[in-house]
């Protein structure tokens, strides 16, 4: 039967909504018919410019039809339609259905204007079938949540309004006003996963409990609030674990984008692995597999005070140093031996990172050249009775091991060491940079410098 409150419920939906352009992602079959047809009644959806966005994937021979069913009905509602070709990729190895998925999110964020309101069809079958993908994919509680009923998506916002609606509701309304929809072959084809769910696990799951997905809905409900609450948790944790106070560290051992290794282990077990996530992704690193993960906390729970355990996965690596976890992007090894010139301006050094004059750059002539450490040299820091070596300078200015080789030495064209990268100079490397009015800065590269390279004092 209709639903005879179906407009009532987005009106009501509508008005808790974000402010911003409306738009409904439209694909021409009975959900979003239903979606856009009930809310094109709706005068407040039509004062925020109400407009459908159709997705054609060429996937199947009619979808040109298709476009051209979305583009009638939508000029029977007097409604703006934006058509949006895509190619989908096959060979991603994801699957036909994320394939697809991919290139219709990434169609929908190029029309969505900025700050608008896209509309999804979704409903609470749906919601049911992505709960069962979810949890035969191992996911937890983020997982388990299901989709959201809003969420932020392309500098606006994705809605779905719907997903405490059954489907039966959405196909009363369509029959009730009469309206003609696409139906799509692939929604039957039951090699595709939603498909099977669809229409085989999910009428076997209703021989046996009744509305099953509503009671799965229910769960992805509770599976989201319990997400929500270790969110939180883990936002607290990870400023915890930041903390220049979180070991009782000297703040010269200390980096901002560091974690408390012991501490992070002490986490219980549903708030490390969200811990470790958060902390990569805010240094736009990729996150470990569990295995990966699991291999981590081992090292660090088995390793000698001596050793520096390393962990590392395609685009990233997680390495224990005094007490702190560093978070590093996969770089190439410098070539042995290298040597630069350096006339002033700003340096890429070979491995990574660069190396620059501050407060401002100059033009140095002649150009001062800049090479690799080799094994065994010493200094004599300026003002300083005593030769040290590189080890021991690296030591006490706090530079991890696997920075070490790629500190850069300054020395003058004839060969005379001036510097140490900004740790420490010569006498006659303090006199030059005096003279210049600008001193050397060693940007290590990565997502951070720590401050015990960045601050590290005058040179002396």
């Amino acid at each position: 039967m209709a639903d005879p409150d179906l407009r009532t419920h987005l009106a009501a939906a509508l008005a808790a909504a974000p402010d911003g352009p409306l738009r409904v992602g439209f694909s021409g079959g009975l959900d979003s018919s239903a979606l856009l047809h009930a809310l094109a009644a709706l005068p407040e959806a039509r004062a925020r410019g109400l407009a459908a966005i159709h997705v054609d994937h060429g996937l199947h021979a009619d979808s040109a039809a298709w476009a051209e069913h979305c583009v009638a009905l939508c000029a029977a509602l007097q409604l703006p339609l934006t058509i949006a070709r895509v190619r989908v990729a096959r060979d991603r190895g994801d699957g036909l259905e994320a394939a697809a998925r991919t290139a219709r999110y990434a169609a929908f964020a190029d029309a969505l204007p900025a700050g608008g309101v896209l509309a999804l069809a979704h409903h609470r079958d749906d919601q049911a079938e992505t709960v069962l993908l979810k949890l035969l994919r191992g996911a937890g509680p983020e997982g388990l949540g299901g989709m959201r009923p809003l969420r932020a998506f392309a500098g606006g916002w994705l809605w779905r309004p719907l997903l405490d609606r059954p489907r039966r509701a959405l196909a009363g309304y369509v029959a009730a006003h009469g309206l003609a929809c696409i139906d799509d072959p692939a929604n039957a084809e039951p090699g595709l996963a939603r498909s099977f769910l669809r229409h085989t696990i999910l009428p076997q799951l209703a021989r046996h409990w009744p509305d099953p997905a509503q009671a799965l809905a229910a769960s992805a409900a509770l599976c989201r609030d319990a997400a929500a609450h270790l969110e939180a948790e883990a936002t607290a944790a990870l400023a915890a674990l930041q903390s220049d106070t979180a070991a009782g560290l000297d703040t010269a051992d200390f980096d901002a984008t560091s974690l408390d290794a012991r501490g992070w282990c002490a986490l219980p077990a549903a708030l490390r692995g969200r811990v470790l996530e958060r902390w990569l992704h805010a240094q736009d690193l990729p996150a470990p597999t569990r295995t990966q993960r699991a291999t981590l906390e081992h090292q660090l729970a088995t390793a000698r005070s001596d050793r520096v355990p390393r962990v590392a996965w395609p685009g990233a690596e997680v390495r224990a140093w005094r007490g702190r976890l560093y978070a590093l992007p996969i770089a190439l090894d410098p070539p042995d031996g290298w040597k630069l010139d350096w006339n002033g301006a700003p340096l890429a050094l070979p491995g990574g990172g660069r190396i620059e004059l501050q407060p401002r750059s100059l033009v140095l002539d002649p150009p001062l050249r800049v090479r690799q450490r080799r094994a065994g040299e010493h200094l004599q820091p300026a003002s300083d009775p005593h030769t040290r070596t590189l080890h021991d300078l690296f030591q006490q200015r706090g530079v991890p091991p696997w920075r070490r080789g790629r500190c850069p030495l300054i020395e003058d064209a004839d060969g005379h060491l001036l510097a140490v990268a900004d740790l420490a100079c010569t006498d006659a490397g303090a006199a030059l940079f005096a003279r210049l009015g600008a001193r050397p800065r060693w940007l290590p590269g990565g997502r951070a410098d720590p401050p015990a390279i960045a601050s590290a004092g005058p040179l002396r």
